[in-house]
């Protein structure tokens, strides 16, 4: 077949279950239920054969006009090699507009991202496994509706930019746990089902300390659940969750266009990703 007989349209909720089937043939854990949730924050197109087959997807997911994330870029292996990535980036690129972009590359695809404009800013790390038993932190709490505005600016301030509908989002499907300072809200992490299992993510602390603390807070209360936590190698949490038994299964190159400058320092830190593809 040749690439003009594969269109690009835009994604939507009848493409499920081909998006399900790629993401699954390349060893990803999404489940449609992982799928429904980020079509829900995000736009994004497919590529379709004449046949009406799905052979690849990208979706982009906007923050406000602060900038954008793209993810779940994937070709099927049998098509590759034909343009369709830079086809289906270049799509979601224009969909973008002016907003900075911010992606993580996988080994495969980081050529591409480098070809399109897009630089390294970081290493992001993966790390899974089944919760054993740990003590539970005494200065955790689980969150409640009230502590929503100060989650999502602790959040702003942590990743530099709006992500109220993922935050809310994740409060819908998920729970948050939070740590207070003279009653305010200082930090705070959410976990939710994903894959496997559950995910934990994002940890937003003011240190190291707070965010093994909210780790600690969901996995003591999740003895024998398979957990993940996508972290940036510089936040120095993946050594300690390595050593509660969580192994470093893979990651990928945080990558952005144009290329960030770096903010001023903040109070507070992103110690690990809602999960690499929401960042």
């Amino acid at each position: 077949m040749q690439i003009i007989d594969i269109a690009i349209a835009p994604i939507g909720p009848e493409y499920l279950d081909g998006a399900v089937r790629l993401s699954r043939q390349s060893g990803w854990p999404h489940r449609p239920e992982d799928w429904r949730l980020a079509l829900a924050l995000s736009q994004g197109f497919v590529a379709v054969t004449g046949s009406g087959e799905v052979a690849g997807t990208i979706l982009l997911t906007p923050y406000g006009a602060d900038c954008a994330t793209i993810n779940m870029v994937i070709v099927d292996e049998g098509m590759r090699g034909r343009g369709l990535g830079r086809r289906l980036m270049e799509a979601a690129m224009t969909l973008a507009g002016d907003r900075p972009l911010r992606l993580v590359a996988t080994a495969e695809g980081l050529p591409l991202y480098e070809r399109l404009g897009f630089r390294a800013t970081g290493t992001i790390v993966q790390h899974q496994g089944v919760a054993g038993r740990i003590t539970a932190p005494d200065n955790t709490e689980v969150a409640t509706a009230d502590d929503l505005p100060a989650i999502l600016d602790l959040d702003r301030q942590a990743y530099g930019a709006d992500r109220a509908d993922l935050i809310r989002k994740l409060a819908e499907v998920g729970e948050f746990a939070v740590i207070r300072c003279d009653s305010q809200v200082s930090a705070f992490a959410a976990n939710r089902s994903f894959g496997r299992g559950e995910v934990i993510g994002p940890v937003v602390a003011p240190d190291l300390e707070a965010a093994k603390a909210l780790v600690s807070h969901f996995v003591s209360r999740r003895k024998d659940v398979f957990l993940r936590i996508d972290t940036g190698a510089g936040t120095g949490l993946a050594p300690w969750l390595e050593e509660q038994g969580f192994a470093h299964v893979g990651g990928g190159i945080a990558m952005a266009r144009p290329i960030i400058i770096p903010p001023a320092p903040t109070a507070v830190t992103t110690f690990a990703l809602a999960n690499q593809a929401l960042g």
